[in-house]
């Protein structure tokens, strides 16, 4: 049986710097998808990317608000040549304590 492949797929996903959107980066990359770790904060995303590119796979970060979605999917367009995976899962955080 072989392995579900993502090679030559370009993910991009939302709020993925940590959680559930981390878990989905290092799944995509490691099935072969170049991906988009999409996150507020930078030190969070560029953490994914090392990881991933480390592991041999590839990804760039991008730290735009999901508010301003054109500015996500350029890094894609840019980086790698469009998108046919979008993930949204950036959330907000209400947790005041």
């Amino acid at each position: 049986m072989s392995s579900l492949s993502f090679e030559n797929q370009i993910v991009v996903i939302t709020g993925a710097g940590g959680g559930l959107g981390k878990a989905y980066s290092l799944f995509f990359a490691s099935r072969g998808a170049s991906v988009v770790v999409n996150d507020v904060s930078k030190d969070a995303a560029d953490k994914v990317v090392a990881q991933i590119t480390k592991a041999g796979g590839k990804a760039v970060a991008n730290t735009s608000s999901v508010a301003d979605g054109a500015a996500v999917i350029k890094t894609a367009v840019d980086a790698f040549g469009g998108v046919t995976i979008l993930i949204n899962n950036a959330g907000i955080l209400r947790d005041k304590g």
